[in-house]
């Protein structure tokens, strides 16, 4: 692979299926990440939750995500991710959701180091013992999720081979302080096989402005360790994102919320009014199969995303909070003279 590498963030209950798709077809950026999924409704047998997991077809890396803190939750999801044929699995230790911090997952592992190194090493011996061998079955997981498991790999058709899937880590440079060294060095102690670093505290949550300075220097940390670092920030094109990295020395960078409605901002590339709204129908036909327990709902806030940077594009976007359905959907960009 190329670098820098450029790929997409993870970002939850935005990174699904249908989106990954997409970007995957009109962008193909270096590699993806699911949304995350916690490690405990896992080891509970909930296994609607692998839907967050569900993947298509594709040369692209796309690496599962996951998020706790029970060590043995979380070696029965690396596990999952394994047999679900994904290409690396990512621990999140970033998010700034109250109710995950308040778990002791995502962001609040920044403030236990010694935790957050026991994840990435029980992470790290599920990925060994899948590769040695070892047999997921009912005495670990529940039958609903191996029938998932099981399903999906049959609808799929996705080749399943046992091989050593990198662990990375996906975090923040602190929780309600910058301490990006400190915590970049205890992190190096377990040999992620990579960090993603976005460049606010969790108190700042998505406010301000992201601080390249620090992500520079956890890059100049991993640099040091033969560890890749990823910058994460406020990045808004593919040229800003090759130049961060020149600037900051990273080995790549993850392009998050400029990406929605935009997938093509892996390739540079200013798309057709008519090309715009084609994906977006495509986008929701893909929610559609990959989800067709549940209604279009979750697509509205995409909508919003296509629709904007044009002329209209307001009244648009009011229009489409209305759209329940695939055929409101067409029938209502029809009237707004956007498909034909």
């Amino acid at each position: 692979m190329t670098k820098p590498i450029i790929g997409l963030a993870p970002m939850d209950g935005i990174t699904d299926a249908a989106f990954r798709y997409i970007i995957d077809t009109y962008g193909k950026p270096d590699i993806m990440f699911t949304e995350f999924i916690p490690v405990e409704a896992i080891n509970r047998g909930i296994s609607r939750i692998l839907y967050s997991f569900l993947h298509h077809k594709t040369n692209t890396l796309t690496v599962a995500q996951i998020f706790g803190y029970n060590l043995q939750s979380f070696y029965k999801a690396a596990l999952v991710a394994c047999e679900m044929g994904f290409d690396g699995v990512d621990i999140n230790m970033g998010c700034p959701d109250k109710h995950v911090v308040g778990h002791g997952g995502g962001a609040a592992l920044i403030l236990q180091p010694k935790h957050a190194i026991k994840i990435i090493s029980v992470v790290k011996k599920a990925v060994r013992d899948w590769f040695d061998g070892f047999t997921v079955d009912s005495r670990l997981l529940s039958g609903e999720i191996i029938s998932f498991i099981g399903n999906f790999r049959k609808k799929s058709k996705i080749s399943v081979r046992r091989r050593m899937l990198p662990v990375s880590v996906k975090t923040r440079i602190g929780f309600d302080k910058i301490i990006t060294a400190d915590w970049i060095k205890a992190l190096i102690q377990a040999r992620p096989s990579s960090i993603s670093l976005h460049g606010r505290t969790l108190k700042q949550l998505y406010s301000g402005k992201a601080d390249w300075e620090e992500i520079a220097k956890g890059a100049l940390l991993c640099a040091k360790e033969n560890i890749p670092l990823f910058g994460n920030g406020d990045v808004q094109s593919l040229n800003e994102a090759l130049q961060k990295a020149k600037l900051y020395k990273t080995q790549g960078v993850l392009i998050g919320r400029a990406a929605l409605g935009n997938p093509w901002i892996f390739k540079n590339k200013v798309p057709s009014m008519k090309e715009r709204f084609a994906v977006l129908i495509e986008h929701t036909k893909k929610f559609v199969e990959y989800r067709p327990d549940l209604k279009i709902y979750p697509m509205r806030k995409h909508f919003t995303w296509y629709c904007k940077n044009f002329s209209n594009s307001a009244k648009i976007r009011n229009g489409m909070m209305k759209v329940s359905s695939l055929k409101d959907l067409i029938d209502t960009l029809h009237s707004y003279k956007l498909v034909f």
